[in-house]
């Protein structure tokens, strides 16, 4: 007995979706693993760690697609032929063989897909899933900014300087050096906060996703700008306490803040005010919906 037209129509499209994912499965499992492997054990470039903050995002990029999976298929079928251009620009990033390239692939391929099959519909349905996939693929990105970052960096070993002359330490700034008891400490590029300022801003996005203020632009702008400026905040604060436990000698400290576990609490910590100063926002910045009067009628 024959099963119905639309029944094995959406047969073959579930195994050919379940055969897509097998085939992204294997190209892709072994590079997230690495990417996994060197963003927990930090065993990947300092370049690369930037992008730590993929370890929340991709999954909820994942989570995200599941959700829309109804929407995806009441999609009409539609190919756009920039679909097919993604698809072989993404393999021959990943057969090329260079880091940055194969890393690359995966969002392009991803994109690719959306538009072969769905078009620019489907594009957009996965659109923000997508960012986020594009935003914790590791890149030279940070490499490139380093070189701007001298006066972010000035400006915190200033500022933690400043900091700690007001606790009565003796303490020296020069431009991007700080002198505390004889001992420097070296505001780097890699210290200067980018990698935590990185991952405030995705997690802001993420934050503003889930409760809906994306679409104002108003809380969107306003918390991304608070976002930014809690950050430098908090960088400066950790920049001040290292000056502090190295000019005093607590190296034991010291190592726990700028090498261990403890700047990953310290970071988690920072994240976490995000959440209320959101609330927040939305609770003072959405307009209050209005309320829904009931007519009644009057007898005649």
């Amino acid at each position: 007995m024959a099963l119905p037209q639309h029944i094995q129509i959406k047969s073959k499209q579930q195994l050919l979706s379940i055969a897509i994912l097998g085939v992204l499965g294997l190209l892709y499992a072994p590079l997230l693993l690495h990417w996994l492997d060197g963003w927990l054990n930090k065993s990947i470039s300092i370049e690369h760690e930037y992008f730590s903050h993929g370890i929340i995002g991709l999954p909820f990029a994942a989570y995200l697609s599941w959700l829309n999976r109804k929407q995806w298929q009441r999609l009409p079928e539609s190919t756009h032929p920039l679909g097919a251009f993604l698809l072989v620009i993404g393999g021959v990033f990943y057969l090329s063989g260079i880091a940055e390239w194969v890393n690359l692939s995966l969002p392009i391929i991803l994109a690719g897909l959306c538009l072969w099959f769905k078009g620019i519909a489907g594009l957009r349905l996965q659109g923000f899933p997508l960012i986020l996939v594009l935003l914790a693929t590791p890149t030279s990105v940070p490499y490139l900014l380093v070189p701007y970052t001298l006066p972010l960096q000035s400006f915190i070993a200033g500022t933690a300087g400043f900091i700690l002359n007001q606790i009565g330490m003796q303490v020296v700034v020069d431009e991007i050096n700080i002198y505390v008891g004889g001992r420097i400490v070296e505001v780097a590029p890699y210290c200067a906060g980018l990698k935590m300022l990185f991952t405030t801003l995705y997690v802001g996005l993420m934050l503003l996703y889930w409760t809906g203020g994306l679409a104002s632009r108003r809380i969107s702008t306003w918390f991304l700008a608070t976002a930014v400026a809690i950050s430098i905040t908090a960088n400066i604060i950790r920049n001040t306490f290292l000056s502090y436990f190295h000019g005093t000698g607590n190296e034991a400290a010291f190592k726990w803040l700028h090498d261990s576990w403890g700047g990953d609490l310290y970071s988690a910590c920072m994240l976490l005010l995000l959440v209320p100063l959101l609330n927040w926002m939305n609770d003072h910045f959405l307009p209050a919906e209005p309320a829904i009067s009931q007519a009644v009628d009057e007898p005649d």
